[in-house]
């Protein structure tokens, strides 16, 4: 596993616990930053977090317009923050779309269902489908 997974892991966790209103952003990263992470993988954990909060709105209506028959509310709250991180990280960073798909089914995986994982990958599809920027960027 490598630590860029373990990174991404860690700011699910942060945005898990923001979107349950249980904190801000601030007091969730902090016992992170005390953990010493690489700088690198610190970077990533904290532009991932600040970065899907900052844009939740405009991610948020992405999401809600390829949802067939799911509101956001009713999405399992790991998946909700699975996807808003991936959708994040497709739109704002040059990290190749099929590693952030990979990523992003496997947290779902990991930590909610095996149905979690197909869905964030049908969702996430979509999206890239949507967006011309990501399907030349997906191409080979």
């Amino acid at each position: 596993m490598s630590t860029r997974h373990q990174a991404r892991e860690a700011a699910l966790g942060v945005l898990f616990q923001v979107d349950l209103g249980k904190g801000r952003i601030d007091d969730a990263l902090e016992p992170l930053r005390a953990e010493g992470w690489p700088q690198d993988d610190w970077t990533l954990i904290d532009g991932l977090v600040r970065g899907t909060r900052r844009h939740v709105e405009e991610i948020d209506a992405l999401i809600r317009s390829v949802a067939e028959h799911w509101t956001l509310e009713r999405m399992a709250t790991v998946d909700r923050n699975v996807l808003r991180m991936a959708i994040f990280e497709l739109q704002h960073t040059d990290t190749p779309v099929g590693v952030i798909i990979n990523e992003a089914v496997e947290l779902a995986k990991q930590y909610s269902t095996e149905e979690s994982g197909r869905f964030v990958n049908g969702m996430l599809g979509r999206i890239v489908r949507l967006d011309p920027r990501l399907v030349r960027q997906a191409a080979p």
